[in-house]
């Protein structure tokens, strides 16, 4: 090639077979190599004005990470990475490049991106492999030193807490299960991001002197007034939105209907896929149906493979345009054999006579003019109805804010859904002193979106306790 022709194809990331894989947990993505790496990092233009980072919520140094990697430095690109990024490969795996930062590179206008998120995953896995990252250290007790609370260890949380820490603030996080993470750790299966991935990330940033209570729910084992009388100086709230939502439709209170929250965290943080080793059972039967097209919807469907279905649709009202979850997550499922039965939607789940779900009745749909969320309206086509014979169903639409925080806590402003209102730019509430990020300020959104969150609120906590 020459010098100066660009190279507009980026390197394939290696994948396990999908026969193989639709019926194991193992790590779906396999990495690339360092040649492979640093092959994809060539690629990279080393532009003047980069505009990928004008697309990352954390504002990572890509062109500066990537440049290390290409020369071999890697000590170099694991600084410059995790100097805005504390959970890089947590993002490398399950981040949206392809609607940030690669959506902005400049070989995107005319191919493909570089391959910023597998060169992310590349490093930090690097960084893991090499054991750079310090042993955990207990919170050391400096005399007047700004103590901060964090409630909720999911990726706002930790992100927070973790920049606040490089500040050198007292930093305590509560967390309401019994090990942090959040949704990385009850919600993604073991596929996408391997749990052991996720501890690594969470005892780098207990290695920053962050203090981690576990099996502490706030609004409930103690309230948010409470955490000032200990004597925090600012809380910043972000234990996500994990109250599930549904159809409300005859016949969802039958057996063996789940919601995506409850089968999800059995599969992942109660390891039910591992069961008799592990306490919790699941039942699965062989005819799965998961409602929903996000990437809740992909993850409950594969994981319904694995765990031995042997049919499992994917029920959608609208076309494969409007599909909410990754274009990755959906080639992977149909990969692996989920049947997508779109412009279809549910009428009623259907009795076998003995209290357990036999069918789901649907409508056919079509799409009619665009509603307040710029897609199509699905519209009903009338006399369409027919049955799916199904064991087990999957609703997958999305959460809504817990209301234990909101309720306990006088002062707080919520929004018509019930999410706590929050500046923008800066994650203040309504109450002076309290901050808030992540699912619980925007509804159910993205992990780096939820990271963004926690370094604004961040930085605008270190601006108020300054200025206070």
């Amino acid at each position: 090639m020459a010098k100066n022709e660009l190279n507009l194809n980026r390197v394939s990331m290696p994948k396990q077979d999908p026969q193989e894989r639709a019926r194991n947990f193992g790590e779906v993505s396999l990495g690339y190599s360092k040649a492979q790496a640093i092959a994809e990092a060539d690629r990279c233009l080393q532009c003047r004005k980069p505009t990928c980072k004008d697309g990352c919520p954390v504002n990572v140094d890509i062109p500066e990470f990537i440049k290390a990697l290409r020369e071999d430095d890697m000590p170099e690109a694991v600084r410059a990475l995790k100097a805005k990024n504390s959970l890089p490969a947590v993002c490398g795996r399950v981040c949206p490049q392809e609607q940030q930062c690669e959506k902005l590179c400049v070989l995107a206008r005319k191919g493909a991106p570089v391959a910023i998120g597998r060169l992310e995953r590349y490093v930090a896995d690097w960084d893991l492999a090499a054991e750079s990252t310090p042993e955990p250290q207990a919170a050391a007790a400096v005399p007047g030193r700004k103590r901060i609370a964090v409630v909720g260890a999911g990726p706002a949380g930790l992100t927070c807490a973790a920049d606040l820490a490089k500040m050198e603030y007292g930093v305590t996080v509560f967390e309401a299960l019994h090990t942090a993470g959040g949704v990385l750790k009850y919600g993604i299966p073991e596929f996408r991001l391997p749990k052991s991935i996720v501890q690594a990330e969470v005892d780098y940033v207990k290695s920053l002197g962050v203090e981690l209570v576990l099996d502490n729910v706030v609004g409930r084992t103690e309230l948010v007034d409470e955490l000032f009388e200990e004597g925090f100086d600012a809380v910043f709230l972000s234990p996500g939105a994990g109250a599930p939502m549904f159809l409300n439709i005859p016949g969802e209170n039958l057996n063996n209907v789940y919601s995506a929250n409850e089968f999800l965290t059995r599969v992942n943080l109660m390891k039910a896929y591992l069961f008799p080793d592990y306490d919790t059972p699941i039942k699965i039967g062989k005819r799965v149906a998961v409602f929903g097209g996000g990437n809740v919807a992909m993850d409950s469907s594969r994981c319904a493979l694995r765990l031995g279905a042997e049919e499992v649709y994917i029920v959608y009202r609208r076309s494969e345009a409007e599909l909410p979850a990754r274009e990755e997550e959906r080639e992977n499922a149909k990969e692996e054999g989920v049947i997508f039965k779109l412009l279809t939607n549910p009428k009623s789940l259907l009795d076998d006579g003995q209290g357990n779900v036999r069918a789901v009745e649907c409508y056919e749909m079509e799409l009619g003019e665009p509603d307040e969320s710029g897609r199509r309206r699905p519209i009903v086509k009338p006399g369409t109805e027919f049955e799916i014979e199904i064991d087990t169903a999957i609703i997958a639409l999305g959460t809504r804010p817990n209301p234990v925080i909101p309720s306990t806590t006088p002062g707080l402003e919520l929004t018509r859904q019930g999410a706590i209102a929050t500046d923008v730019a800066t994650g203040r509430t309504s109450r002076e002193g309290i901050w808030c990020g992540g699912d619980m300020a925007t509804g159910a959104a993205t992990v780096i979106d939820a990271m963004g969150a926690g370094r604004r609120a961040a930085t605008d906590i270190d601006r108020y306790l300054q200025q206070k």
